[in-house]
């Protein structure tokens, strides 16, 4: 096995589900935190690896993938050793693929339209149709898991870590409701019984969460 860098920073939702699939997968890597505030995302160096200038960024013995979905996908194919995170039977990664395409176009952009105007623009208000967003994500992925343990089926998939990272992130500006929620709920307890929930994502969300915070914004 080559040398595996990652390089992000936890407070990163997508970096978080990179996380989850190197301590799901057992593979030892070295953590490079990218300081976005100071712009080494910018640097010469890191714009060789990365020209998207994004976060999370893996370096594996001189191969970049950036994008936390072709991270995820490509360390499940190279390295597990089964394809029960990312499988490769046709309808089954179909299935998984849907969900990764709903987060990353969807749920994604939920989060992006409340966090980029209050952390890098600075903005103090944000309109309450951007709050009211999240409550149809979580309806969303409730339906995903009605007959399902999972998001995409009945075994844990890469979905569930990246849908996991996204939906705590969002629990910031507005909880679940258990009762209006129940299965949503389930799924989300079972995410954090797994064994390395909280180093995968617990200490990034409590960043995140202080961050939000320190803001002191106004909803309008």
């Amino acid at each position: 096995m080559g040398k595996l860098t990652l390089y992000g920073i936890d407070a990163s939702a997508p970096v978080r589900s990179v996380l989850f699939t190197l301590n799901a997968l057992d593979i030892p890597f070295d953590y490079q935190i990218v300081n976005l505030f100071s712009k080494e995302h910018l640097s010469p160096e890191f714009l060789k690896m990365n020209p998207q200038h994004t976060v999370p960024t893996l370096d594996d013995d001189g191969f970049y993938v950036y994008d936390s979905h072709a991270i995820n996908s490509y360390l499940v194919s190279k390295y597990g050793k089964d394809d029960s995170l990312y499988p490769k039977d046709l309808q089954e990664r179909a299935a998984v693929d849907q969900r990764l395409y709903y987060e990353a176009s969807v749920v994604y952009n939920t989060i992006k339209n409340i966090v980029y105007p209050l952390v890098f623009l600075n903005e103090t208000t944000i309109p309450q149709s951007k709050f009211d967003a999240i409550s149809g994500v979580y309806q969303t992925v409730d339906t995903f898991v009605e007959k399902h343990s999972y998001v995409a089926g009945d075994q844990l998939t890469i979905a569930d870590f990246h849908l996991v990272t996204m939906l705590t992130t969002l629990t910031t500006f507005v909880d679940i409701d258990a009762e209006k929620y129940p299965k949503l709920n389930n799924w989300l307890s079972l995410l954090k019984d797994l064994p390395y929930y909280e180093k995968a994502n617990a200490k990034g969300l409590e960043d995140f969460g202080n961050m939000i915070k320190s803001k002191n914004y106004t909803v309008s």
